[in-house]
């Protein structure tokens, strides 16, 4: 059983295939967080020590005992209000607007299967998955407080999750000014953390750095998990690195604005902690209401990173995305934004449709500018009726022309999003986020419709539908452009609420689009990668990874996405160059290496391209097909760093180890200069492989150990893909059957 109970020690242990988590419930009371990381048998609770430490207070449950202080021990669920002066997950007000509570343990429940929680996405569990959940009450008699940790443990994905609901069980009322999921407490250790931060167009960029004494905050107070920082963080010891050592991560699974902290305390001790953003946050509680806490994934690997990553890539792709297009292989797209802009008819659209079935691509998809009068981003958006006009026939029509030529049809939106100068701003100017008597701050020139009002959602539900409903629309691009300012909702209770209550806003109205088109492929998109978190995905399978889609950059964004989220799910397409965002020029082959490790697609005119281009592109798209299985469910290597090494590699295996791909681009040359190798990992070891392209064969443990010559990848921007296929002894490769 995944989840044990020790009455003599009072303890609640956590069992997953490798790992063990342990928590107890002491003589006071208090529920003290005592060990994660390898599975391991028998009380952990030794690791706790107890002595005099003068400027930590105690808690009146210690009778006078000075060596007992929460501000020295590690906890499950930190609060505000009994003398832990460290960050806390919780922070309440009672009705005279006093801080502060102290809850202690009142009981614990053990059930099959892993909880799900109202109005929010939360991973879930399969038949056969052995899944329980670990439901813990803690209470404050005084304040009628009462919060329930939630634990959905996931065995066989080495995967703990977490959430809280805070309810308010009392008299008066509460408001609740700071509520986080999850936290982890080291009582020791030389901890790096790695986060991921970045900009609009160069996102997730992995920053390594030690836990110094203090706090390192990220987080964002957009509206949204942001360009600036992703909602995952992972501690790893100090000497970890892809292939060894103990490492740790916590994963939010959320869209909103959210904060993660990890603090040094005075004592060396290290607590990292994850969950709703602070700032601006105020949540009142009346009685018999209750708030729910979005869910953290936890997981800890002591074979080194890349481990932890092969585990956050199974539970996103297999237990958070769902639906139909979860294990489904992803049509090859062509998107007509970065060919047109705004500037096109459905001539021009139709015309695409056909080189699109010329090479071979599946879907064509239609972005911004086919509505209202919408030739430019300072207008329009909220009045979601085809332009007739500029498309020369009405979008049914548009749509059979596409469908004609075997190819299938997507379209773009920004459903959350209105226009000063739009229909429906005239209509309805407090259906927008803004603050009576202040001028709003725009963004794009748009502003946030108020999703935390159920009216609007209804509305923008009915206009959803009433596109979709014009024809056989297959994609969704759903999109999301600036960021939350001005929080102010007409009739809302509390303002500090609002942005809490816009999420489950969103989230509806994605569940009811998905109910009503389950077999509709939607791609989540906020300004490239905004919103690229595990919560969108829970609704949208892939998200577009970012808007830029230089090959060189994506090797940076994409390998910093790849620590936490699988190749499934990442948005990338091969475009034009010189690149429209940065100048640079690559190669053909080079630009398509990269972006199959993606959904893949292409964004950019085939007019514009020679003969010789045209016929590279039909050949990746034939080689994308037999390669992407293994890019959407192979075990992901990171064989280079693009912020380090001259040439940055890649790889997926297959579970069965029968089959590998090896990938590599090189980011910088010198003059005679020798050969440069690349080592793949997770082959099986005392097999042979043989190389589909060449037929040449490797010994797999020569391979891991040695690695493999890039003879041909010599000059800058040159790239290699290696199809690796396991044999028993003479394989056909032409045949691709290997025995």
């Amino acid at each position: 059983m995944p989840i044990l109970y020790d009455e003599k020690s009072n303890t609640l242990t956590i069992v997953t295939d490798h790992t063990s988590y342990q928590m107890q419930v002491d003589a006071k009371g208090y529920l003290l967080h005592l060990y994660y990381g390898t599975r391991s048998a028998g009380c952990m609770d030794y690791l706790l020590t107890y002595a005099d430490r003068g400027g930590s207070a105690n808690p009146p449950a210690a009778l006078g005992d000075r060596t007992y202080s929460l501000d020295a021990l590690p906890q499950e669920f930190p609060f505000q209000g009994a003398g832990d002066c460290r960050s806390p997950l919780l922070r309440v007000r009672d009705a005279s607007g006093a801080f502060g509570c102290d809850l202690r343990f009142s009981s614990f429940r053990i059930r099959d299967g892993k909880y799900s929680l109202p109005g929010l996405p939360a991973a879930y569990d399969e038949e056969g998955d052995g899944a329980q959940t670990l439901s813990v009450i803690l209470q404050d008699p005084r304040l009628g407080l009462e919060v329930e940790l939630l634990y959905g443990v996931l065995p066989r994905l080495d995967v703990i999750c977490r959430s809280a609901i805070v309810r308010n069980e009392g008299k008066g009322a509460l408001l609740v000014d700071k509520l986080e999921s999850a936290c982890l407490d080291f009582v020791h250790g030389e901890l790096d953390l790695i986060c991921f931060y970045g900009r609009h167009a160069m996102e997730r960029i992995p920053s390594r750095q030690r836990v110094e004494p203090g706090s390192r905050l990220i987080g964002s107070r957009r509206g949204i998990s942001s360009h600036q920082y992703n909602p995952l963080l992972v501690l790893a010891d100090r000497m970890t690195d892809e292939r060894a050592g103990r490492c740790w991560s916590l994963q939010l699974v959320y869209s909103g604005a959210f904060k993660a902290e990890v603090e040094r305390d005075q004592y060396d001790q290290i607590r990292a902690q994850m969950g709703l953003g602070e700032e601006a946050f105020s949540y009142p509680l009346d009685p018999g209401e209750s708030i729910v806490a979005p869910e953290v994934i936890m997981s800890f690997s002591a074979e080194g990173l890349a481990r932890l990553s092969q585990q956050l890539h199974e539970v996103i792709r297999t237990r958070v995305c769902r639906g139909y297009w979860r294990d489904r292989e992803r049509p090859v797209l062509l998107n007509s934004w970065e060919a047109f802009y705004m500037d096109f008819t459905g001539e021009d659209i139709v015309g695409m449709a056909r080189q699109a079935a010329d090479l071979g691509i599946d879907l064509l998809v239609l972005d911004d500018g086919w509505f209202s009068d919408r030739n430019d981003d300072t207008k329009a958006l909220g009045d979601w009726w085809v332009n007739e006009e500029k498309l020369g026939c009405d979008l049914g029509e548009l749509i059979r022309r596409v469908n004609d030529l075997g190819v299938s049809f997507g379209i773009w939106m920004e459903p959350e999003m209105v226009s000063e100068k739009s229909e429906l701003f005239r209509a309805h100017p407090d259906w927008a986020l803004a603050i009576p008597g202040k001028h709003p701050v725009l963004g794009r020139d748009q502003l946030v419709l108020d999703l935390s009002r159920t009216e609007v959602v209804d509305a923008l539900f009915e206009q959803i539908c009433s596109l979709l409903d014009q024809g056989n629309i297959e994609y969704l691009k759903w999109d999301y452009n600036r960021s939350i300012i001005d929080v102010y909702s007409h009739g809302a209770r509390d303002q500090g609420a609002v942005p809490y209550r816009y999420m489950l806003g969103l989230y509806g109205l994605l569940e009811r689009v998905i109910a009503r088109y389950p077999t509709l492929l939607i791609e989540g998109c906020a300004g490239g990668g905004g919103r690229f978190d595990a919560g969108m995905l829970y609704y949208t399978p892939q998200i577009w990874c970012s808007d830029n889609t230089d090959a060189v950059d994506r090797l940076t964004i994409q390998y910093g996405s790849s620590f936490g989220y699988p190749s499934s799910a990442v948005g990338a397409h091969v475009s034009a160059c010189p690149n429209h965002m940065n100048g640079r020029v690559t190669p053909l082959a080079t630009r398509a290496c990269v972006a199959m490790a993606g959904t893949f697609g292409y964004e950019l005119d085939p007019k514009r391209l020679s003969k010789k281009e045209l016929d590279t592109i039909r050949g990746q798209v034939q080689d994308f097909r037999k390669l992407s299985h293994l890019v959407r469910e192979g075990r992901y290597w990171r064989l280079g760093d693009p912020q380090r090494d001259a040439v940055v590699g890649w790889e997926y295996v297959s579970a069965d180890g029968d089959e590998a791909l090896v990938c590599a681009v090189v980011l910088r040359v010198e003059a005679n200069e020798g050969m440069r190798y690349l080592v793949p990992c997770g082959l099986t070891p005392g097999a042979t492989y043989v190389e589909r392209a060449s037929g040449r064969y490797y010994p797999a443990d020569a391979l891991m150990d040695m690695g493999m010559p890039l003879s041909g990848a010599r000059s800058l921007y040159d790239s290699v893909q290696v199809h690796l296929l396991r044999c028993d002894g003479v394989a056909d490769i032409k045949e691709g059957t290997r025995r």
